[in-house]
């Protein structure tokens, strides 16, 4: 009694591990028997202090505060608001009742404690004894024997091993959990060939077809299917049948290990299923939902949701709260679910917590290595490549960059992520992972690399896919033919198909017009000549002056040209650059603030090409507009000139056009000044 005043009086919680909400609870399968109590409290004294325990108690304190703001919400609805959201409710509930489909039967098979039980086949000795795969820093699963003992996975090692102390450790081996896995869908594919896989050791079977051809229930195919598992692999599984996905996963969890459970695809025997059932053991209902629901609605099973179904409408979003009358109803999905396109893929791995830089950097190129063979098996090229860290104080950080180019191999995989990872260091880690997106699929039609070259290259190199044509003129600037097209600034720039005007065999496809530089620096249309009879007179033969004469009027206007349209400004391209650049800026120096990727300040050269490519996609669509409203003609800028009746050779005059809507070739700017034929 006096022990109870003083406590009462100090106001200390005797037990304070009550109150620590770990994820540590019996809702695992194996684990009813536990002694929920014992395990809170030796989770709580062994992590007491730690880095884990402070990450633990931020949660807590996050959660904590959810709870106090949805009661504050909760206490401010009047009569008439819950009368209102009652009216929405009961509406909703009509309308997901009329949703409701009989007619399918579903399949959850789930492997027990997959990862254990093939190193339990690996190993015979380990049969009948506490083990965990994983080790002192992290478990990832752990068989039924140290269930018992509360042991269960993403449970430290060294908490394990305090609940357990003849706990044995294997190390994980994926490939091993791989190749098992791929024997197991090649059951499940006898059954139904569009399985849907949830992970390594569980899938989703629509068996509807195959218990109407073969005449049998879902019992027996269930029965059957497990069967052919443990032959195949040696392995045990559980399955779980129902009309819908989300009961048929919950089914398979009442029989686990080595069982089965069957609900009738009867509307009645599922809402008494369902009525009974924790809200915990719902997917999609984790510790933060399931204490939230608790402490502020009092919804402890399926059936309150229905129950208390005008608060849910009016504190929860649309979305969240069909889902929990879905739940309440005891509805889920029954259509196979569409192929999607796969929008990322991953690898990660947690260790011992260091800050020792190489150890790191070769955890990375590791992890590089198998996210480089899981694109490969599966034909992915990504540009987004994000950095995942867990600090020694559970905090988690995410570093992406998004490229210029698809990349899929471990060497360019590593190359920005040790970029990524060196703009951290000095730090302690205990998780590292790399996540791969923005696919080359993701867009019909997007091109399988879309490097290119900056608008620096192109002007000291030159465009590359010019075709290199012989002839006697040194300027190469003058062949082959150039698709792209853009502007700069208010003046419009093309490339357009240009020939040599030396070569006879373009003569004849020669347009009968050409270009001639106007006063104000506008390309304009000349119109060849007409003989008489109205018939353009034959070009086949140039003179050499009247040649020198063209090249000599085309370096003239050339020279103008420039400070005619910049202004004075002797690189108007380079002004186009520094003008775009101005206008790309990158928010807390690290997203780009015209598309909002990221990419942090190390990356130089890439944020050069980012706003080159920016710089490129602008000028694209203002030519685009502009072709839109004015088609582009297709014009020479070659030498042409007539013959007379006699039959001499004269140069043509340069007549100006009315026509006023062409533009100047991008070779007149790049040009070299000592043309010579």
């Amino acid at each position: 009694m006096e022990n109870n005043e003083t406590t009462s009086s100090s106001g200390e919680n005797p037990k304070p591990w009550q109150s620590y909400h770990t994820v540590y609870t019996n809702a695992k399968a194996g684990m009813e028997e536990v002694d929920k109590e014992k395990v809170q409290r030796i989770v709580y004294e062994m992590s007491k202090g730690s880095k884990y325990f402070e990450n633990e108690e931020r949660k807590e304190a996050y959660m904590r505060q959810k709870i106090e703001k949805m009661r504050v919400q909760c206490a401010k609805l009047t009569a008439a608001d819950i009368s209102h959201y009652q009216l929405i409710a009961d509406k909703r509930i009509l309308e997901l009742e009329g949703m409701r489909d009989l007619s399918r039967i579903w399949l959850h098979v789930d492997m027990d404690a997959f990862y254990a039980a093939v190193e339990t086949l690996s190993n015979p000795s380990l049969k009948g004894k506490p083990m965990a795969v994983g080790s002192m820093s992290m478990i990832s699963t752990a068989n039924y024997e140290a269930r018992r003992f509360g042991v269960c996975a993403a449970m430290p090692g060294f908490i394990a091993r305090k609940l357990c102390p003849q706990l044995i450790f294997v190390p994980t081996d994926f490939k091993k959990y791989t190749h098992y896995s791929d024997l197991t869908r090649k059951v499940f594919q006898k059954y139904d060939p569009r399985f849907t896989a949830a992970s390594l050791d569980e899938a989703y079977l629509d068996i509807t077809d195959v218990c109407k051809e073969r005449g049998i229930a879902g019992g027996e195919i269930a029965e059957e299917l497990r069967t052919a598992v443990h032959e195949e692999t040696g392995l045990t599984c559980s399955a779980g049948v129902a009309p819908n996905r989300l009961l048929a996963k919950v089914c398979s969890d009442i029989n686990k290990p080595n069982g089965q459970f069957v609900l009738p695809n009867d509307r009645m025997a599922v809402m008494t299923f369902i009525s009974s059932l924790p809200i915990r053991k719902i997917g999609g209902i984790g510790k933060v939902t399931e204490h939230v629901l608790k402490e502020v609605l009092g919804i402890n099973t399926c059936v309150d949701m229905l129950q208390k179904c005008g608060l849910l409408c009016a504190l929860f979003s649309r979305s969240s709260a069909d889902f929990f009358l879905s739940v309440g109803l005891g509805l889920g999905g029954t259509n196979t679910p569409q192929v999607k396109f796969r929008k990322s893929i991953s690898s990660e791995r947690t260790f011992s917590a260091t800050d020792d830089e190489a150890l790191l950097y070769q955890k990375l190129a590791d992890i590089a290595e198998m996210l480089c063979t899981d694109m490969e098996k599966e034909g992915l090229r990504g540009r987004t490549l994000t950095l995942k860290l867990k600090t020694a104080s559970f905090e988690v950080r995410t570093r992406a960059v998004t490229l210029q180019k698809y990349i899929c191999s471990s060497e360019d995989i590593l190359k920005y992520a040790s970029k990524l990872l060196k703009a951290e260091l000095p730090i302690s880690l205990r998780l590292m992972g790399l996540r791969v997106s923005h696919f080359n699929e993701d867009k019909v039609g997007t091109p399988s690399d879309p490097t290119q070259k900056t608008l620096t290259d192109f002007i000291v190199s030159g465009d590359a896919s010019r075709k290199n044509m012989s002839s006697d003129c040194s300027d190469q600037h003058f062949m082959g033919d150039i698709e792209e097209a853009f502007s700069t600034g208010s003046h419009d720039i093309h490339h357009n198909e240009i020939r040599n005007p030396l070569d006879s065999n373009n003569v004849e496809d020669l347009d009968d017009r050409h270009f001639t530089i106007s006063n104000n620096g506008e390309a304009e249309e000349v119109h060849e000549s007409l003989s008489s009879d109205g018939n353009t007179v034959d070009t086949g033969r140039f003179d050499s002056e009247c040649c020198h004469t063209e090249l000599s009027e085309l370096k003239d206007a050339e020279s103008s040209l420039p400070q005619q349209v910049d202004g004075g400004s002797p690189d108007i391209v380079n002004k186009a650059v520094i003008m775009d650049n101005a206008a790309v800026f990158w928010v807390d120096n690290y997203k780009c603030s015209l598309c909002g990727i990221q990419m942090p300040p190390d990356f130089i050269e890439e944020r050069q090409e980012h706003s080159d490519f920016h710089l490129a996609e602008r000028l694209q669509k203002e030519e685009s507009s502009i072709n839109s409203r004015t088609p582009m003609r297709r014009q020479r800028l070659v030498s042409k000139k007539t013959t007379d009746v006699s039959g001499r050779s004269s140069c043509k005059k340069h007549k100006p056009s009315p026509l006023k809507d062409n533009h100047l070739s991008i070779d007149m700017f790049f040009v070299k000044s000592n043309q010579k034929f």
